[in-house]
């Protein structure tokens, strides 16, 4: 606890910092270092992550049976994705997670790969952590993709939350999934102990956003596409980086089909731009349970081009994300951070090979 206590006090410390002064609140557009130019080495033999410690529950945390499993219904699931670009920011995101939760042995991973050994990075790294690694077969989601407005937007491994429900174990009734570039700040027990009511998936929603700008001329000039849309609802924007998802309700209804046939649309007749996300708010925008804005404070990247330097949204924060182009430990590497970025540093554990070997 004490070494929870303390990370939390330099985060709340470095937020002061940003908010109180002036020069930081307002700083020009950084030039985002773009991932497609900065890769990591294609083996995880060639990473070195530095070992977290040790983390234990409170006391008054529920007891945990080792032997049940993922089947514990005590525990709190978390998926996130898992490749060799982003492995640096899932990791970051792991540590925030356990740092932050007064019942870190009670959290569960759920980690989505596409290559292979990733595995044993993350057991290095977490020597104790509770998790297990899902294969996402690429090809599943391969002739549904479109190009997109960022070649990061088109990776099969975006599209692995559609299939949460059918990869992950029938006992595991509700997920977290996390985006890989963010950090949690606040203890993720509270974001699980959202009430979904009768809704399948919960995230902070933005009504005021302009929804249209999502969707291309081709898609609101056609009755066809737009009355078949949001089934009559009044539909909100909302980031797919963050969300609550009751799986049992999803398996149920069957919307991995629903999203698949709108990627089918989409592949005809180019219905929006932008990746994995569209699809997701066709089936699901208008119909989601509201979560706190200060579970998403989403856009740190930057815009899908430049990955400008962007400031919080008013108001508490409990989650950062640095959605968009820019993400903070390139251009942390770049020495051109943006001054949020700052705040994702005290997470990351990374630490290459090549350094190591010159001491």
């Amino acid at each position: 606890m004490l070494r929870i206590m303390r990370f939390s006090g330099l985060f709340s410390v470095l937020l002061a910092i940003i908010v109180l002064s002036p020069s930081l609140q307002s700083f020009p557009p950084a030039e985002a270092i773009r991932s497609s130019h900065l890769r990591f080495p294609t083996s995880p033999h060639r990473f070195s992550f530095r070992r977290a410690p040790p983390f234990r529950n409170a006391a008054d945390c529920a007891a945990i049976d080792i032997d049940s499993g993922v089947c514990n219904p005590s525990l709190v699931h978390v998926a996130i994705t898992l490749d060799y670009e982003y492995l640096r920011g899932s990791i970051a995101a792991v540590n925030s997670i356990l740092q932050h939760s007064s019942c870190p042995e009670s959290v569960f991973f759920h980690f989505l790969v596409s290559e292979p050994d990733l595995e044993s990075v993350v057991r290095s790294t977490f020597p104790e952590l509770k998790f297990k690694v899902y294969y996402f077969d690429p090809e599943i989601v391969r002739t549904l993709i479109s190009t997109s407005v960022r070649q990061a937007l088109e990776q099969p491994l975006n599209y692995a939350r559609n299939y949460l429900a059918d990869l992950l174990e029938p006992c595991v009734r509700r997920v977290i999934y996390l985006d890989s570039d963010l950090i949690v700040v606040d203890d993720i027990a509270k974001l699980w102990r959202t009430r979904l009511g009768s809704k399948t998936i919960g995230a902070p929603e933005y009504c005021h956003a302009n929804f249209t700008k999502y969707f291309t001329p081709a898609f609101w000039s056609s009755e066809r596409f737009s009355a078949a849309a949001f089934g009559g609802r009044s539909p909100c924007y909302f980031n797919t980086g963050v969300m609550v998802m009751d799986l049992e309700r999803w398996r149920r209804v069957g919307y991995t089909v629903a999203i698949e046939k709108w990627m089918e649309v989409q592949k005809s007749d180019r219905i929006y731009e932008l990746g994995s996300l569209p699809p997701f708010l066709l089936v699901f925008a208008g119909d989601v349970a509201p979560i706190e804005h200060r579970w998403n404070q989403h856009g740190l990247g930057g815009d899908n081009v430049k990955g400008s330097c962007r400031d919080l949204h008013p108001g508490p924060v409990s989650l950062l994300h640095w959605s968009g182009s820019g993400k903070p430990w390139f251009r942390l590497d770049s020495r051109r951070p943006c001054p949020l970025d700052s705040l994702w540093a005290p997470y990351d554990l990374y630490g290459h090979l090549r350094n190591h070997n010159k001491t």
